[in-house]
């Protein structure tokens, strides 16, 4: 018990870390933009806008059921991580009527390597192994600068680096949160970490709304 607790500390001594390096203060407005309030008037925006955070929303709610699955169920881990991964080729094929099907197929690769990057994570912190789960968190980080620089590149003049590789990490740093407390058996903390994850990710659909509504206009 007393290795374990040291491992779950260790992992969240890291998320931390990664979380206070960050500057998050896009993510943390209180109100949305001027510009997005106005094109939310538009209804072809708003209706990008209700499929980002379907797909988004899915993101967050198969994580949660996966890694729950991975730590309590193993006989329901393949389906639930095959829905996850479903998800992941999903996402990429929304941004294809904008960016194109490479860059969907892209986004849809980079987002699976970041949903097979968490299992290491995890199978590290349930077996008490702090030097693969050093490794394992840092995999982990990078892909999160791999999409968001992919992101940054596909649309530079509505979403920065900073921003968006900001927005991945941090995801990364609320999964682990929830999940150590998955892990420790205090769901109700889970709960509550889930949620602030869930409306981070929430924030982030409406960023890249807006960035693809500036950045097509024609098709709005």
């Amino acid at each position: 018990m007393k290795k374990i607790t040291i491992v779950l500390a260790l992992l969240m001594a890291t998320a931390a870390a990664n979380a206070q390096q960050m500057d998050h203060a896009s993510m943390e407005k209180s109100k949305p933009s001027k510009d997005f309030v106005r094109l939310m008037k538009n209804p072809k925006v708003l209706e990008l806008n209700s499929a980002m955070k379907e797909l988004w929303s899915a993101h967050m709610y198969w994580t949660l059921i996966t890694v729950d699955a991975y730590f309590n169920d193993p006989k329901g881990l393949g389906a639930k991580l095959g829905r996850l991964l479903q998800n992941q080729k999903d996402i990429g094929a929304a941004i294809v009527p904008f960016y194109g099907q490479a860059a969907g197929d892209q986004l849809a690769k980079l987002l699976t390597e970041h949903i097979q990057l968490a299992v290491p994570v995890l199978k590290a912190a349930k077996e008490n192994d702090k030097a693969a789960l050093d490794k394992a968190v840092n995999d982990w980080y990078a892909n999160a600068k791999d999409i968001g620089s992919f992101l940054a590149s596909a649309n530079p003049k509505n979403w920065t680096a900073k921003e968006t590789q900001g927005a991945l990490e941090m995801h990364i740093t609320h999964t682990i949160a929830y999940s150590v407390s998955i892990l420790k058996g205090d769901y109700t903390q889970s709960f509550g970490g889930f949620e602030e994850a869930l409306r981070h990710m929430l924030h982030l659909a409406d960023i890249l709304t807006e960035g693809i509504a500036k950045q097509f206009p024609d098709k709005f």
